[in-house]
């Protein structure tokens, strides 16, 4: 039989500013790290699948015009989609999107750390 993957094990940000783009899902969005973290890297304590902020891989350039992460769907749930909204746009958060209501409960997006755009569900 074919091997075969099991679904996503972990996800992370590749970001010019680590410290910065950590604050960001600590303060805003509430994160917590994770007791360890590799060097040039911030674990949160998330479930079921870890997530990191990193320095960039070799090879990798985010210095160009393309927006990071463009062509990806990153969803984060929450347990309050209106409430952790209205966080947001009061924080000055840019680009915060209207609450839309989806098959997955009330949505929106915004723009996170260095462009990327991330989309919350939930509550």
């Amino acid at each position: 039989m074919p091997a075969t993957v099991d679904g996503p094990d972990f996800i992370a940000l590749q970001v010019t500013d680590v410290p910065a783009a950590a604050a960001f899902f600590e303060e805003r969005l509430g994160l917590r790290r994770a007791p360890a973290s590799p060097p040039g890297a911030v674990v949160f304590t998330t479930s079921p699948v870890p997530f990191a902020v990193r320095e960039p891989l070799p090879g990798v350039d985010l210095t160009g015009d393309a927006r990071p992460g463009l062509g990806v769907a990153l969803w984060l749930r929450t347990s309050d989609a209106s409430a952790l909204r209205e966080q947001l746009v009061e924080a000055g958060t840019p680009d915060v999107g209207p609450l839309l209501d989806s098959p997955f409960g009330p949505t929106f997006s915004f723009m996170g750390p260095e462009g990327y755009r991330l989309t919350v569900h939930g509550g």
